[in-house]
């Protein structure tokens, strides 16, 4: 019987391009490119090495978003996955985390049989942490977030997994099944490979709301208790200025002086 696992990605805004439009205070997206998440890709990783470890092992990745996620999906098969679904419906448009991870959660209850979901600890477009968790709480799994280090024993029962936090780590041991989310630290994902690029096998399944069975009054913007208000560039900090002198003795007096001009001493 083969090892299933699930990995939960997200199709996001490049960051490095961001722009926002200073009258509405919303993302321009036209033009801005779509990358897959950065910790989803780590998750991702982390599940392509159970599979390149352990025979008969099903890697599935599952999303959310508008029909161009499927380029994600892709990318991810590309990488080593087996296949991809895509859920995707103008009704769990505009869904905050609550709403998503209810979308999800019905999507993987559509799946069935899984061993272990591996997600990513955030999306770089939202930060919040949240979805894996929900998810998590929701299928009622055991979960450990913010994974930096992860074995499993050769049964594929138990896992060991290192906890990064903000003043250490802890390390903990979880049976499948369950949910990990992944950090950077975790590893170094992969590259898109030729034999994945061209597999006829594998495939991207797309389904909307009524596949899934999901509850139309959970999803969606009404749905959610939750949106931005506004969103906004901080304005550009004033041009620093450049002490230069003959000894760092007098670059030194110089700042005092222009310190105390300032009143900041």
């Amino acid at each position: 019987m083969a090892f299933k696992i699930i990995v939960c990605a997200k199709q996001v805004p490049d960051t490095n391009e961001i722009r926002i439009n200073p009258e509405t205070g919303t993302l321009i997206r036209d033009g801005v490119p779509s990358i897959l998440n950065h910790d989803d890709a780590n998750a991702l990783e982390e599940a392509l090495k159970i599979k390149d470890t352990y025979p008969d092992v099903h890697v599935t990745v599952v999303t959310m978003g508008p029909p161009q996620a499927s380029d994600m999906l892709l990318e991810c098969i590309a990488m080593g996955a087996d296949e991809g679904i895509l859920v995707s419906d103008r009704a769990v448009g505009g869904s905050d985390t609550w709403a998503t991870s209810n979308a999800i959660t019905a999507a993987i209850k559509k799946i069935g049989d899984f061993d272990l979901i591996f997600a990513g600890r955030q999306a770089i477009d939202g930060d919040t942490a949240q979805v894996g968790p929900q998810i998590a709480e929701k299928l009622d799994l055991p979960q450990v977030t913010y994974v930096q280090e992860f074995k499993i024993d050769k049964d594929l029962k138990k896992i060991r997994v290192k906890r990064a936090l903000e003043d250490g780590y802890e390390e903990i041991e979880i049976e499948t099944p369950c949910m990990l989310t992944a950090i950077k630290e975790l590893n170094q994902p992969r590259y898109m490979n030729i034999k994945g690029i061209f597999d006829p096998e594998k495939k991207i399944t797309t389904w909307n709301a009524a596949d899934i069975e999901v509850d139309l009054t959970t999803v969606g913007l009404k749905a959610s208790p939750t949106n931005v208000y506004r969103s906004f560039t901080p304005k550009p900090k004033g041009k620093g200025v450049l002490l230069e002198g003959d000894s760092e003795k007098q670059i030194a007096k110089d700042l005092i002086v222009s310190l105390k001009s300032k009143h900041m001493i």
